[in-house]
Parts: C-alpha cells; sequence; structure tokens
C-alpha cells in the first residue's frame, strides 16, 4: 500500500495511491490525515487496503506528486541515525579525530526538528551560501506507538510505512554547534520526505533483515551523484535503530526513525564516483572527506543558490517505488 498526502491545511489531506504512482484516491472517510490514520492504524488499515484494492482494479484519479507535501508534514518526533558506520568514520578522519570503537556497536542518533517539513518538490530556503548547503539522500521508517525498552527483534514489528528523506545540512555551522557539547541545532534546517510512503511489503524482496537492499538514487543539477546499495554496509538494521531511540521512553505512533546518510565502502575503503567506477555518494561531505583524505583539502563545493537536487529509488523494473524528491536551494527571504 502507498500513502501521500496532498497540500492541505498544516496536515495535508490523506490519499491512497497506486503501485505505479500514476491513480490516488481520497481516504478522507477512513481518516482526514496520515497521523490520524497512524494513531489508529489496527483499524484504519485495512480501510486504506480496500481502497487501494479498488485503485489496482482501475479506480482513482490522476496523482500529482507535485501537489503532494510530505507524507507527514510534521511529526511528533523524527531521529536520525548514523547506521551506514563507514560515513560516520570517514568524516572523522578527514578531520583528524580518531573514530570510538562503540560507534560500531552503539549507533549514534539525534533528534532533528519536526514541526515543519518541506513538501518533495519545494525549495530549500538558506539564507546564507557560506553556511554550506548539503543535502543527505537518506530511507526513514514510520512506526505505530513502540513500548519502551522493547528489543531490536519485536522493533520489527512496529515498523508500518517507509519513506526517502532530504535530511537537509548546514556543513559550515555543525563545528561550531558541536563544539559546544550539546548537539545539533541551527544547522540542521527543516528536511523534505518523499511524496509516498509505502507499507514494507510494498518492497517485496527488496525489505530483509530490516534493510532495503536497493540502490539509492541521487542526482545533483542533473548528474548522477550517488547510487549506493540501502542493504550494504548498514551497520545497525531498522530494528536496531527503532529500539536504541525507544531504549528509555515509548514513541508515539507517527514516529520517524533514519537511517542516515547511506554509504558503501569500495574494496573496504573509501568509495570513488560513479564517474570514476564507483557507486558515489549520498551527500556533498562525503566525497569532500574523501577529497582531504588524498589531496589534503576538499575540491567539491556545497550547493549554491539555483542548484537542483534530486532523489529516488527504483524497483528493479524501473518503477519509482517512491516518487521523487526534486529539489531547488533558494535564498531565504524574511
Amino acid at each position: 500500500m502507498k500513502l501521500a498526502s496532498l497540500k492541505s491545511g498544516r496536515d495535508g489531506q490523506l490519499v491512497v495511491v497506486s503501485r505505479d504512482l500514476t491513480r490516488c484516491m481520497p481516504a478522507t472517510d477512513v481518516a482526514p490525515t496520515l497521523q490520524a490514520a497512524l494513531d489508529d492504524w489496527p483499524t484504519t488499515r485495512p480501510a486504506l487496503e480496500a481502497i487501494a484494492a479498488r485503485l489496482e482494479a482501475g479506480d482513482g484519479e490522476a496523482f500529482d506528486e507535485s501537489a503532494c507535501h510530505s507524507p507527514l508534514p510534521r511529526a511528533y518526533q523524527w531521529a536520525d541515525g548514523s547506521a551506514y558506520v563507514n560515513h560516520v568514520e570517514l568524516v572523522r578522519k578527514a578531520r583528524g579525530a580518531e573514530m570510538p570503537a562503540t560507534f560500531w556497536t552503539d549507533p549514534l542518533m539525534y533528534q532533528g526538528g519536526s514541526d515543519s517539513f518541506l513538501g518533495p518538490r519545494d525549495d530549500i530556503p538558506v539564507a546564507d551560501e557560506d553556511w554550506g548547503i548539503d543535502f543527505e539522500a537518506e530511507i526513514v521508517v514510520v512506526t505505530d506507538d513502540v513500548p519502551m525498552g522493547v528489543s531490536a527483534g519485536d522493533a520489527i514489528r512496529h515498523i508500518q510505512l517507509i519513506m526517502l528523506v532530504n535530511d537537509v545540512s548546514l556543513r559550515n555551522l555543525i563545528p561550531g554547534e558541536l563544539a559546544k557539547g550539546f548537539g545539533f541545532f541551527q544547522s540542521k534546517p527543516s528536511s523534505a520526505f518523499s511524496p509516498v510512503a509505502v507499507t514494507p511489503d510494498e518492497l517485496g524482496d527488496a525489505w530483509q533483515d530490516a534493510k532495503v537492499h536497493l540502490p539509492l538514487l541521487s542526482f545533483l543539477n542533473g548528474a548522477a551523484f550517488g547510487k549506493p546499495e540501502a542493504g550494504i554496509d548498514m551497520t545497525f538494521d531498522f530494528g536496531q535503530l527503532v529500539a536504541h531511540a525507544a531504549k528509555s521512553r515509548p514513541l508515539g505512533a507517527g514516529a520517524i526513525i533514519g537511517s542516515g546518510t547511506v554509504s558503501n565502502k569500495l574494496d573496504n575503503g573509501p568509495g570513488k564516483p560513479i564517474e570514476e567506477g564507483g557507486v558515489g555518494y549520498s551527500c556533498i561531505a562525503e566525497i569532500r572527506t574523501i577529497e582531504t583524505i588524498n589531496n589534503g583539502k576538499p575540491s567539491t563545493p556545497f550547493m549554491k543558490f539555483g542548484d537542483r537536487i534530486r532523489i529516488e529509488m527504483n524497483e528493479d523494473s524501473g518503477q519509482s517505488l517512491f516518487g521523487t524528491i526534486d529539489q531547488v536551494v533558494a535564498r531565504y527571504e524574511t
């Protein structure tokens, strides 16, 4: 089943979307918003699945991804992990920081701002290019109510939806914030999620071991930038990430838990750009760290006003699974 939120009010209008992303049907008779559906998921899911069956039989109206907000335009919880420890290791190595051994056994996670997500086709508003504007292509899951202290194995059954995200980062603001020892805030502006959220069964065999086993595609200004395989080099699966988030408190329905930047190694070392035979990168920071390690300084610039980032994931047939995040960096005017 695939779900989306058309732009309407603060929390959107819930619609069910056909598997090929061409048609949709309103779900307002079941739940006005996706958050309302997740709040009563055991009741609303069968009713939403009935609408999905009608769509596959040919009912529905044209679906327009550009009319979508993020499936959850705002959420009670957005916690992003860093499950691809290869990415963390490279970033720390570039700045001469030692990698603690515990990073391989205990996930990193921060709590992001969840009160104002961007739509998947909305501009990325930034006040200053000098802040180091970067995209981060990631996968996220959405849970139902998760009890405190849940095990990693049991946490998997609480994963109800999967999405993609552009977790925007302002890289040049990060060092000053981390130096305070209190985490990210100003350096992590509003994120944007894929037009469509899908239930895990929609991925078929690509959803195994609480991981998504498909390439995550990124295109910067129309050029292929990254196509890492999301199921490879993921040190912590989504069951472990959800359990980590719920260690000391329950998670409410609609909690979003992220994978962190998807990153692959190459021959047990740093990756390479696509044009050099590698799978590229899911953020600019990673190629800059490799340039720093290899050449002493980075050469790839961060994003500027007018730059465009596109993020998507396709089935083996080439059919888009989640729709496309397609955003342009724009100067924020007060």
